[in-house]
């Protein structure tokens, strides 16, 4: 039955303009795509909207076939609207061969953006202007269409990642860390394409929850003010699918490209675990339909993806000759711990201050030793600091504008010239527009 299925879809595929764009309806929403149909429609994909999709390779399987990963934002346009680089989103589906459904939500999830810029959907248009979504859809391409869970090799894929490999007396783990050509290619494209991705989602089948870090032990995330607040934001508004740290809400394990992302590559990771019971190939269920909430919570993490990592913005700094008091706005959702002053010319950092702490959706007011600050007349000030609390995050330097640097003058008691009490209160105010610009699930 399923051979004959797979020489439908091929023989309607066939006929179909590549207008399209992928499998037609009947065939795409009732049947789960083998290797073959999924080269065939991404690549209609990257033919059809090459404005927008990138079809590129990450490697090969163990049997030579190829790991698609559709790239896709608004490629006109190098940088988002205001010269900053774009958010990356990296999505991977299809580590289990079986797990069928998981390959079809990360599918569904490059469908939704497609369709959606040709249709002129806002929310969409929005998205890819200022990020880009990284989407391997099936990494374990010789297990689909095996239907088998592990890859050629006997190994399971998701036990082979060089995190804590297997600590857990794993089965199959394989004979090292990235001894298979999936998770090797994988990590490379992780490390040299999108190594400071705001976001990884790794999709699977067989309960229905979500999992965060960790799985190797069963402690929380350090970050886990983030992940609990993602996951108080989707139970309020989107859906109540338990969300939980991997250890406990599933079973220990090791060697996850779960643990990896977060632990390794410090990105925020989810595994995405959907539930097959109540969707069999060939039956009235509609794909789309099945996991239509899955896609809604997909798109909330993709809208909100802005916040998920520590925003920090000055609203104001004070220079007494001696000391600086700063006042440090968190504008998204995880905490940074390392956050310092620096003052730099021409690229030589001449001065730094003390750490200090910015939590989550916060504020700090910290006063900082600044005797031994000398400045010049081209140098400035930044802030420094690292986007999540995870030693493996991304450090940033952002440059502190000179338009709220208040400086006192002991001799007179008064302010230099170039303070800007009225741009600290614009800047409070636009932060204030940014934090309202939500993802809205039923719009």
């Amino acid at each position: 039955m399923r051979i004959l299925a797979v020489l439908a879809m091929l023989l309607v595929a066939s006929a179909t303009p590549m207008a399209s764009a992928q499998q037609p309806d009947i065939v795409q929403e009732h049947w789960y795509h083998t290797y073959t149909t999924l080269t065939i429609d991404v690549n209609s994909w990257a033919d059809d909207y090459p404005e927008i999709v990138d079809l590129t390779v990450a490697g090969q399987t163990e049997l030579g076939k190829n790991l698609w990963v559709v790239r896709i934002s608004d490629w006109s346009q190098e940088t988002k609207p205001d010269g900053t680089n774009k958010d990356i989103v990296y999505i991977d589906g299809g580590h289990h061969g079986n797990e069928h459904l998981g390959t079809e939500l990360a599918f569904l999830t490059a469908e939704f953006y497609i369709e959606g810029w040709a249709a002129g959907d806002q929310e969409v248009i929005d998205v890819l202007t200022t990020t880009e979504l990284h989407i391997l859809v099936m990494l374990n391409a010789d297990g689909n269409d095996l239907d088998t869970r592990w890859n050629i090799n006997q190994v399971d894929l998701n036990r082979n990642y060089d995190h804590h490999w297997n600590e857990q007396d794993e089965t199959q783990p394989g004979s090292g860390p990235f001894s298979e050509a999936e998770t090797l290619a994988n990590s490379i494209y992780m490390n040299t394409v999108v190594p400071d991705a705001d976001l990884y989602i790794t999709m699977h089948t067989g309960v229905w929850i979500m999992l965060h870090p960790w799985g190797y032990i069963p402690d929380q995330p350090i970050d886990w003010e983030l992940f609990h607040g993602i996951r108080d934001d989707i139970h309020e508004n989107i859906s109540d699918i338990p969300i939980r740290n991997a250890n406990q809400g599933l079973y220990p394990n090791s060697g996850t490209s779960r643990d990896y992302g977060y632990g390794i590559m410090g990105y925020p990771t989810f595994t995405f675990e959907t539930d097959d019971e109540q969707w069999l190939p060939g039956t009235g269920e509609a794909l789309s339909s099945r996991l239509g909430e899955e896609l809604n919570v997909m798109r909330y993490l993709i809208t909100n993806i802005w916040y998920w990592r520590a925003r920090l913005s000055v609203t104001s700094m004070i220079y007494d000759g001696s000391g600086l008091d700063v006042d440090v706005e968190n504008l998204g959702r995880a905490t940074s711990q390392n956050v310092t002053v620096r003052y730099v010319d021409n690229d030589e950092v001449l001065w730094t201050s003390e750490l200090f702490s910015v939590n989550a959706t916060n504020r700090t007011q910290a006063h900082l030793d600044a005797s031994n600050l000398s400045m010049t007349s081209s140098g400035h000030f930044e802030l420094y600091y690292q986007k999540r609390v995870i030693d493996s995050s991304m450090w940033v330097n952002e440059s502190i504008s000179g338009e709220i640097i208040q400086i006192l003058d002991d001799g007179d008691g008064g302010w230099l010239p170039f303070a800007s009490p009225m741009w600290a209160i614009f800047a409070i105010g636009m932060a204030g527009l940014r934090k309202n610009v939500r993802f809205q699930p039923n719009s």
